[in-house]
């Protein structure tokens, strides 16, 4: 239904006169006259007569009325449900325990008054098939690595750098030390299952077993981060790597053990990815919120591949 048409007949019926709708409606008579009668060809029926005091309902137009009313409200809420700044900021996280999660979790607590919805899609093609359809506001990805080129109507901004750590079982040889170099790891198993070819942390660690001769092991299917940890503890022989930030629970008979890494310290780059053209004001609000919480690392002490592009320093 034409919703103009709509517009008009209840300016008439709330005028009482067509010349009166015609100026509220900032048109011409005859628009509105043209406006009224196609309507009424659409509906079958007569919606005014005229008469000496002005355009009169009929009753069929008594009857229509507060329909078109509901009719101009829904159209109402439904351009405003999507209006920039009206609906709430969409983006998307790695999983509820990641860096990540927490970098929203401290935006949300800096400004209650944005309106988020925190998705967990399954991969990058999923996240940037989102972006670019407008399903999605803004991914956190490390996307930036060789034979990944963006899309030129994709921005990506480095926002947070995540130490890794070891994580080992309370056999392991390493257990019991305070930290650990990289040199040191050298002849130990990392498993990491979920370190598949051709995902987009993939090239992170390829770089890191190239530069340092670590040895990773992506074998055997990705059961989650509740099979890795029952493995971890009892499997000797096995430890992984895990973000300084990311929270994982696990039972204390467990007596897994977090041990920081040195000697450089290699943090995992996640980018910001938006739209260029994305008019929604909270993301820009996001932004500016990542960039004063960054933290550059120290590029003496840290280690991140040669492709990775600077962080922002803080404001």
């Amino acid at each position: 239904m034409d919703l103009q048409a709509v517009r008009t007949f209840v300016a008439v019926a709330e005028a009482g006169q067509f010349q009166k709708a015609a100026v509220d409606l900032a048109v011409t008579q005859q628009a509105v006259s043209k406006r009224i009668a196609a309507l009424e060809q659409a509906l079958g029926v007569r919606l005014f007569v005229r008469a000496p005091r002005g355009a009169q309902l009929t009753i069929d137009g008594r009857a229509f009325l507060p329909h078109a009313r509901e009719l101009l409200r829904a159209a109402e809420r439904a351009a405003a449900s999507v209006r920039p700044g009206r609906r709430p900021l969409r983006v998307d996280v790695l999983t509820s325990r990641s860096a990540q999660s927490g970098a929203m979790r401290g935006f949300h607590r800096a400004h209650p008054e944005v309106e988020l919805d925190v998705l967990m899609l399954p991969g990058i093609d999923a996240a940037m098939a989102a972006l670019r359809s407008g399903e999605l506001d803004a991914t956190f990805r490390a996307v930036a690595a060789p034979g990944r080129p963006l899309p030129e109507d994709i921005e990506a901004t480095r926002v947070l750098d995540e130490p890794l750590q070891l994580l080992t079982g309370p056999a392991h040889a390493l257990a019991d030390a305070p930290s650990v170099t990289l040199a040191g790891l050298v002849g130990h198993r990392i498993w990491m299952p979920g370190v598949a070819p051709g995902t987009e942390w993939g090239a992170y660690y390829d770089d890191l077993v190239a530069e340092f001769g670590l040895t990773i092991e992506a074998t055997g299917p990705n059961f989650g981060s509740d099979a890795l940890l029952d493995t971890l503890a009892d499997t000797p022989a096995l430890a992984t790597f895990m973000g300084e930030h990311s929270r994982l629970i696990w039972p204390a008979g467990h007596g897994l053990r977090r041990i920081p890494v040195t000697g450089p310290t290699p943090v995992y780059p996640h980018f910001l990815l938006h739209r260029r053209d994305n008019p929604h004001p909270a993301l820009r609000t996001l932004r500016a919120y990542l960039s004063t919480t960054a933290s550059p690392a120290d590029p003496a002490e840290t280690w991140v591949p040669g492709w990775v592009g600077p962080l922002p320093k803080n404001g």
